[in-house]
C-alpha cells in the first residue's frame, strides 16, 4: 500500500528515490509508535516542552470573544503527542474527533491516551449533536480531515495526485455554527520534536460554500505533505474508493 501511494503521489520520482522515502516513513512510522505510548504516561510539561506550537493568540482572541472554534489538520506528524501538547497552551478546552475503536479494551485505552491531560472527545457519529449541544461554551474542535469519505457523499477533489472523496461535515458544522475555521501546519524539525503554526482559514464560513472550505483546506494540508512527505501516514487506505 505505502509503494502504491506513493507512486502515484510522486510520479516524478524515481524508483530509487521513492525507496528512499519509504525508508525515511518506516522510521518515521517507528518513532510515531514509540511517541504515541509514550502519551500514556507523559507529563504536560514534557509534551509542551516537544511542541513548539505558533500563533497562539488566534485562540485567546476568539476565546476572549467566547467563540468556538473549528481547527482542521491531518495525519502528518505525531497529532496524538500535538494533542497532548494542545492540552496546556490552548486558551479553549480541545475536543477531538475521533471514530471508536470496535474493541473495547483498545477502546478503553485509546480514551485514555487521548483524555488523561484534560482534552475530550467526540465521537465521529455524535459530533455534531455534541457540537449543537455545547455552542454556547468556547471550545477547540479538532477535525482529523483527511479519513477517506463515503464515495456517494464525500466531495470529490484531487488529493496527492489522484481523485479521493473528502469530508464536508468540516465546513458543514463550520458553517452551520457559524465558527471560524483555524488550520494546523504540522512539520518535524528535527527528530521527537514538532512544530504546529495556526493560520486562519476563515472568519466567516458561513460566507462561503462547502466545497470551497473542503478544497481550501485540503490543498493546504496537501502543500505540507509535499513539503515533509515522510511524516506523512501514507499506510492508511485513503485511496481505496473510485467514482463510481
Amino acid at each position: 500500500m505505502v509503494t502504491d501511494n506513493l507512486e502515484h503521489a510522486f510520479p516524478e520520482m524515481d524508483a530509487f528515490a521513492r525507496k528512499g522515502l519509504m525508508r525515511k516513513h518506516y522510521r518515521y512510522l517507528c518513532d510515531l509508535i514509540l511517541e504515541a505510548l509514550k502519551t500514556l504516561t507523559i507529563s504536560q510539561e514534557a509534551a509542551t516542552a516537544r511542541v513548539k506550537i505558533v500563533n497562539t493568540e488566534l485562540f485567546q482572541r476568539y476565546f476572549a470573544d467566547g467563540k468556538s472554534v473549528v481547527l482542521v489538520t491531518g495525519h502528518l506528524g505525531n497529532w496524538e503527542l500535538i494533542g497532548a501538547a494542545y492540552a496546556g497552551m490552548a486558551a479553549h478546552p480541545l475536543y477531538i474527533i475521533y471514530h471508536p475503536i470496535k474493541d473495547p479494551n483498545w477502546e478503553s485505552l485509546t480514551r485514555h491516551m487521548r483524555t488523561r491531560l484534560g482534552n475530550g472527545l467526540y465521537r465521529m457519529r455524535e459530533a455534531a449533536k455534541d457540537m449543537l449541544e455545547n455552542r454556547d461554551d468556547a471550545r477547540i474542535t479538532a477535525f482529523i480531515a483527511d479519513q477517506a469519505a463515503h464515495p456517494d457523499r464525500g466531495y470529490w477533489m484531487k488529493f496527492m495526485g489522484r481523485e479521493a472523496p473528502v469530508f464536508l461535515g468540516t465546513a458543514r458544522l463550520a458553517r452551520k455554527l457559524e465558527q471560524p475555521i483555524i488550520y494546523a501546519s504540522i512539520s518535524r524539525p528535527v527528530r521527537g520534536r514538532y512544530r504546529v503554526e495556526l493560520e486562519l482559514l476563515y472568519d466567516r464560513p458561513q460566507d462561503h460554500t462547502e466545497e470551497e472550505i473542503t478544497r481550501v483546506h485540503t490543498n493546504r494540508l496537501e502543500r505540507d505533505i509535499r513539503r515533509q512527505p515522510d511524516i506523512y501516514l501514507w499506510t492508511h487506505r485513503r485511496w481505496k474508493h473510485s467514482r463510481g
